[in-house]
């Protein structure tokens, strides 16, 4: 008889398959209802945050070593003592309880025995856990603060032991939440009416009009405003590209590389719907969804078009946003799992492809436009050492500061770049150029 699907077992499914295809695929708890899919979404996000650590203390506890360990296995021990640990609501007994249940359905009554066995060892030290001690240093601080090594190795060596603690414990804790009015639907003032007679807690950003910081989104999602199109969930670093392509009204603008297209949505808000966005993108279900977002959000001057951007037939444009495929290493308070998909190698790769995709992007401005080119990530090669290289190409383009669209708090010295940091901005890590096409 199958079993129903339960916010445990989805995650467990999802686990397993991540370590699999190392895609994190949300679509195996659809069945789900609303409640228990956010459920999952919340235990997974902050296991990830808590990998290490958690495999650290199933090392402590079990006779079998992590690395001999069946994935399985480990995803459910993993699953369960991050819930004990970390997750408010639920008492020990019930996590144990639940656990080893799920492990006799999903694998075995042997493993559940397995399972019991550790989590109630653990329990019974609770009030005094062992904490890592390993004599190699980058060992020590990837297990406690739950960050691959080469990570690990690159921000000690880039920022200072310090420093590089206080990004990865900002990469650990709850993200900050911001959200963006959709002017093409209502107005930022009248907004704030709603927000306020629906007693939504919420802080006017200082560095952008119409954004807001809110800690819980729960009641924007009861109340059902962004399936009405009202507002939508951005990043405030996220709209820095946007800002400083700043696209004018009747103007011809590409996005590149655009699904789920947020960026083109806000863009569409700054021309007032007029003359004409072409949003681009591999990926046919992303485009969809982007497809879905503009005819929400009001954005009818938005088109869409499925292409490799790296080869497109396009006439020449005013301004082109290069929102450019990274690493993803901002984000990681928001997409933790992403710390354990990325390794040293692919940062060559996507470093390679950022460098075709702004080859192709600066063919398509014309003489007196607008490129921007940006990333969610912190590392050099794919920000500023990128734009190094595509200057030494490209003669004909030239930097330009950006102290008259950002807050010289987000600003390089030189004010020719912005670059923020999640321990420093409390906000994602995004990086950002504005390059002229001078002849």
């Amino acid at each position: 008889m199958e079993q129903k699907l339960t916010a445990r077992s989805a995650s467990l499914r999802i686990l397993n398959n991540f370590d699999e295809r190392h895609i994190l695929d949300y679509g195996l708890a659809n069945e789900l209802d609303g409640r228990d899919r956010a459920r999952v979404r919340e235990h997974l996000q902050g296991l990830f945050r808590k990998r290490s650590y958690v495999d650290f203390l199933i090392g402590s506890f079990s006779h079998v070593p992590v690395i001999e360990m069946n994935g399985q296995i480990l995803n459910v021990l993993r699953l369960g003592i991050y819930e004990m640990l970390f997750m408010d609501g639920t008492p020990d007994y019930a996590a144990i309880n639940e656990t080893v249940e799920l492990a006799k359905v999903e694998i075995s009554a042997k493993t559940a025995d397995l399972v019991n066995a550790v989590m109630r060892s653990l329990q019974r030290e609770m009030p005094n856990l062992p904490k890592p001690s390993m004599e190699n240093r980058t060992e020590l601080i990837a297990t406690t603060f739950s960050h691959p090594d080469w990570m690990v190795e690159r921000w000690v060596s880039r920022f200072g032991e310090k420093e590089a603690f206080l990004l990865m414990q900002a990469n650990n804790a709850k993200p900050n939440h911001f959200i963006r009015v959709n002017n093409l639907k209502t107005r930022s003032e009248n907004f704030e009416i709603r927000m306020e007679k629906a007693g939504v807690e919420f802080e006017a950003s200082d560095w952008l009009p119409g954004y807001y910081k809110i800690d819980d989104l729960s009641t924007v999602l009861e109340k059902g405003w962004f399936e009405k199109g009202f507002c939508f969930v951005q990043d405030i670093a996220a709209a820095f590209a946007p800002t400083i392509l700043d696209p004018q009204e009747d103007e011809i603008v590409y996005d590149l590389c655009s699904a789920p297209g947020m960026k083109a949505i806000l863009m569409a808000n700054m021309m007032n719907g007029t003359g004409s966005i072409t949003a681009v993108d591999i990926n046919a279900k992303r485009l969809e969804r982007l497809a879905e977002n503009a005819l929400t959000f009001n954005a009818e001057n938005i088109k869409i078009m499925r292409g490799d951007a790296t080869d497109l037939s396009l006439k020449m444009a005013d301004a082109v946003l290069l929102d450019a495929p990274c690493t993803g290493t901002g984000v990681l308070a928001k997409r933790a799992d992403l710390r354990w998909k990325r390794t040293k190698e692919e940062l060559d790769n996507i470093v390679k492809l950022q460098e075709d995709l702004l080859d192709e992007a600066a063919n398509l401005v014309k003489k007196g436009g607008r490129l921007v080119y940006s990333t969610c990530s912190i590392e050099p090669e794919e920000n500023m050492g990128q734009m190094e290289k595509f200057l030494a190409k490209y003669d004909n383009f030239e930097l330009q500061a950006l102290d008259e669209f950002l807050d010289e708090d987000v600003l390089s010295e030189d004010l020719m770049s912005y670059q923020t940091l999640p321990h420093t901005h409390q906000c994602d890590g995004h990086f950002g150029v504005l390059l002229k096409r001078v002849k």
